[in-house]
């Protein structure tokens, strides 16, 4: 299955640039993931531009309002997401001020990084981390939570 993540304009803070540097080399290995940006604008313009790069993927939504799963409960999506033969999934990474409703209510899904407010470069990078930990459960590697 690919992975898209589409995130509102490439990071400014260095960490966030290095974050995303890092787990975009470590998921090469291991799979189909790529980070696309599309260009800031009003929050419809971002909208229309995020659901026009994610056509034909199963859309996801990163937003506080989304579902808070564990790692865990997140692998196991990953993997029902696979049994349905799901070929492309995309997480939407919104900008500084969040979604619009009409992209929230385009998406299949909504998931939330946790309910404490997160600037949304980092949220980046936490999304990442997770898609990382996702696919080395996947490829059978042992996980310190078991």
């Amino acid at each position: 299955m690919q992975t898209l993540i589409i995130a509102v304009s490439k990071p400014t803070l260095a960490y966030a640039r290095a974050g995303v540097a890092l787990y975009e080399e470590r998921l090469r290995a291991l799979g189909k993931v790529e980070v696309k940006y599309v260009k800031e604008g009003s929050a419809e313009e971002v909208a229309e531009s995020m659901l026009r790069a994610s056509e034909g993927c199963l859309r996801i939504a990163v937003d506080e309002r989304g579902e808070n799963l564990s790692t865990r409960e997140l692998e196991t999506r990953w993997r029902e997401w696979q049994m349905r033969a799901v070929k492309r999934v995309a997480f939407l990474v919104g900008p500084a001020d969040g979604h619009a409703e009409s992209l929230r209510a385009a998406c299949d899904r909504t998931l939330s990084l946790g309910r404490h407010t997160m600037q949304h470069e980092l949220a980046l990078v936490v999304l990442l981390e997770q898609v990382y930990r996702i696919h080395t459960l996947l490829a059978g590697s042992p996980y310190h939570r078991d």
